[in-house]
């Protein structure tokens, strides 16, 4: 897309020094503020996790610093040797996407004591399908690489918002990958569809398709302002299907069926999840909120030769679909 390209230069320079300048001072000052806080959480229970997440923004940071670094090196290894629109350049900025995934995802599984529960493996069987699956924080995005992708040897095809542009490891890496940045709020969004179905139809059957339908991550703040506005369209049918949805957000289908219809013989895997809500705010991670959850992961599947050939049948399956989703969550989050 043009306006990638026009503002990669401008965004890089912001984004990269920042970044480099955190990880430096936390380098630096670690010194300081590992015993303070570490005195602090003896002292004050309500940041009794205050240094396991500083020792977690630490790992982030490291994480992108290396990621920016390693990212490099390929390119320059690989345009080198006049290869750097190869298979092998591309595998190997997978790969340094898996890792980065991967290593923040334990590093928190570590740090946090979290355990993961798997349901559904029989599901992750087969060829690559298209993601569908619940957002409730921006680290439960590492999940379908670490839980389905890696272990699959599958490669990942993102649809992410634009705004993730401004992590430097995601837009160097991610725009050298096939992915699509989209503008969730562009006046015509025909263009951005389009770009969904050439993502699909030119993916491959070892690669899978994740996109977020509900298009942000789920709060109930966020839920009533959707129930608000469903209101005052007056759509009593939207209403009121949005009001059972307690614990995920009204899906936005455009994404998906686009998706779909540039890939119709792949399968439609849902991914159902709970115990990520405590780390979507700052606050809960700092005051031990996540510490020792149970994170629950529920998958299923729906076969290509299920999913209706016409769009209105598509969309009606989504919905159902998200009936479940919605059933999943609430019995997970019962579970405890």
């Amino acid at each position: 897309m043009a306006w990638l390209s026009q503002h990669t230069l401008p965004r890089r320079l912001v984004s990269i020094p920042f970044v480099a300048t955190a990880a430096l001072l936390m380098a630096l000052t670690a010194i300081i503020w590992i015993p303070v806080f570490a005195l602090l959480g003896w002292l004050a229970p309500a940041s009794r996790s205050g240094l396991r997440c500083l020792y977690f923004i630490s790992l982030f940071l490291f994480c992108e610093v290396a990621g920016i670094v390693v990212s490099a090196w390929l390119w320059l290894r690989y345009s080198a040797v006049g290869k750097v629109n190869s298979e092998c350049y591309l595998h190997a900025n997978s790969a340094l996407q898996y890792w980065w995934a991967d290593t923040l995802r334990r590093g928190a599984e570590r740090l946090f004591r979290l355990t993961f529960e798997i349901d559904g493996k029989e599901a992750l069987k087969g060829n690559a399908a298209i993601l569908l699956p619940r957002h409730t924080s921006i680290g439960d995005t590492v999940l379908p690489m670490s839980f389905y992708a890696i272990p699959s040897t599958l490669r990942v095809r993102y649809v992410l918002k634009r705004e993730l542009l401004m992590d430097p490891c995601l837009d160097i890496v991610g725009n050298r990958l096939p992915n699509v940045f989209l503008n969730r709020v562009a006046e015509e969004m025909g263009p951005e569809l389009n770009a969904l179905r050439t993502l699909a139809t030119k993916a491959s059957e070892q690669e899978t398709l994740v996109i977020y339908m509900e298009g942000t991550r789920f709060s109930d703040a966020k839920r009533q302002r959707i129930l608000q506005v469903l209101g005052k369209k007056n759509d009593q049918h939207a209403l009121q299907r949005a009001q059972q949805w307690k614990d995920v957000l009204p899906p936005r289908p455009a994404g998906a069926l686009a998706l779909i219809d540039g890939a119709p013989t792949k399968d439609l895997l849902f991914f159902a999840h709970s115990g990520f809500e405590k780390s979507s705010s700052f606050a809960s991670l700092f005051n031990g909120g996540w510490m020792d959850t149970t994170v629950k992961l529920k998958f299923w599947r729906v076969p290509a030769m299920s999913i209706p050939a016409d769009e209105a049948g598509r969309r009606v399956l989504l919905l159902e679909q998200w009936d479940r989703m919605q059933e999943e969550v609430e019995a997970m989050l019962k579970r405890g």
